[in-house]
């Protein structure tokens, strides 16, 4: 047996249990304390200071959802970042650990458990506690963050393109269905820019209320308005020297579309409550899901701001018309979460590879990243198969059959239908509805406020 090192912390309320880990784990760990709720959990981290932690999802309170368990890990992850997670589960709450983990948790086990991999668990989540503190997992992000070109013609055109003009200072716009990927492509053309070693500064601006918006792109002074106790430094200033990306555009209102022009033109901002007009040398990119054209037809987009932002356009094809690149990044992301959570899974059998390639993926490449980080972390086999991934019929994360199918393209009714739906699938989950819908969590409030939900 290895050497006892390392200390744990069990959170669980059934006694029973208390004591039967109290016998099993000092066999493997230096030291171990359990309590029987979280309402002690605070002190105990600050005075053991254990390397992990086993927490129960659901205690003897009113709140018996799994939710206190989420709220928890998340405590642990904010006081201690350093300390591993561990989630113990009943088999009906394996979904709420699957989101558990991708809040941060290492991994979690289910009741009844098998000592074996109980040990196992703990002690995989124990060694990485004591090493790098979670610096390999970043290092995972950002791996996965880089742009996958893949095989298919449209991309390879794009490749093209961006090598062009990514060394240049040309503006960009970037249109696609949600998740395909524009985000990513928009970093891309940064790194291989000559800005590369200064910021990209993203900003959702549909995420932005309209009446901070002026404050959050071009700063203001102190006194400036209620609440202004100093001066901030807005994003155009943030970006100086580097990138900044503007991504939904298309949700900005039209008198807001005139002040952006203006500075767009001018490479000059003005903070608000200042006279002082200060220079900003960024290259700029936008992106949106939306079709600017028609916008600009109906009036809600104006002309000159479109053309102003729309010296280079790269459209990006949705996951449907590039089939062939569908398998390979399932591997990739394959890649990712087995490393990330710790599982064996290496790659896609035929009957996996076969249900892929003819989903609907109105969700594109993110939807698809959900399903494979899902399949990762539920599976112990070493090939995905299909009933690992488990996608409905439709090809649909969300299973809806509207004749939109996503908020892409669709009207302010059947938009308000699918958030409402997103919601009520989640349980109010905002951060399960925006992957579900394919938009950034600002994104959902500013949707959710505007349905008034």
């Amino acid at each position: 047996m290895a050497s006892k090192i390392g200390k744990i912390l069990v959170v669980d309320d059934n006694q029973g249990i208390r004591r039967a880990l109290e016998i099993l784990l000092p066999l493997h760990f230096a030291e171990v304390k359990t309590i029987p709720s979280p309402s002690t959990l605070v002190s105990s981290l600050e005075q053991f200071r254990p390397d992990v932690v086993l927490l129960d999802m659901n205690f003897n309170t009113s709140i018996n959802t799994g939710n206190e368990g989420l709220y928890w890990a998340g405590e642990i992850k904010q006081i201690m970042p350093e300390v591993e997670v561990v989630l113990f589960t009943a088999y009906a709450d394996i979904q709420l650990a699957v989101e558990g983990m991708k809040r941060g948790a290492f991994d979690f086990i289910v009741k009844p458990w098998e000592n074996e991999k109980l040990v196992s668990t703990l002690t995989a989540a124990r060694d990485k506690a004591r090493k790098a503190m979670g610096r390999d997992s970043k290092k995972v992000e950002e791996k996965a963050a880089s742009m996958y070109w893949g095989s298919s013609h449209a991309m390879a055109v794009i490749q093209k393109t961006v090598r062009k003009i990514a060394p240049t200072d040309a503006t960009v716009l970037i249109t696609g269905e949600n998740g395909t990927g524009k985000d990513v492509l928009a970093r891309e053309i940064h790194a291989r820019s000559l800005r590369s070693e200064k910021p990209m500064v993203a900003v959702d601006a549909g995420a932005i209320t309209e009446t901070l918006f002026e404050s959050e792109l071009f700063g203001h002074v102190k006194g400036a308005f209620t609440d202004a106790h100093a001066d901030h430094v807005g994003k155009f200033e943030q970006a100086d020297g580097g990138t900044l990306f503007l991504d939904e555009i298309g949700n900005i209102p039209l008198h807001l579309q005139a002040k952006l022009l203006r500075v767009i033109q001018n490479r000059s901002v003005v903070r608000v409550g200042g006279t002082k007009a200060i220079p900003v040398n960024i290259r700029l990119i936008c992106a949106t899901n939306m079709d600017l054209d028609q916008l600009v037809r109906e009036g809600r987009f104006r002309e000159d701001l479109y053309y102003r932002i729309n010296t280079v356009h790269i459209a990006l094809p949705p996951l449907r018309e590039r089939r062939e690149d569908i398998a390979p990044l399932a591997e990739r992301f394959i890649a990712q979460f087995s490393e990330k959570y710790h599982r064996p899974v290496t790659g896609l059998d035929e009957s996996a590879k076969a249900m892929l390639e003819g989903g609907r993926w109105s969700g594109n490449i993110r939807e698809l990243q959900n399903y494979i980080e899902k399949a990762v972390i539920l599976s112990e086999a070493k090939n995905l198969s299909a009933k690992d991934i488990q996608i409905d019929p439709s090809g649909s994360a969300l299973g809806m059959t509207g004749d939109a199918g996503t908020l892409r393209a669709a009207s302010e009714a059947e938009e308000e239908r699918l958030v409402r739906e997103a919601v009520e699938r989640s349980n109010g989950n905002i951060s399960a509805a925006a992957r579900m819908l394919g938009i950034s969590r600002p994104t959902m409030y500013a949707k959710m406020k505007k349905y008034e939900l």
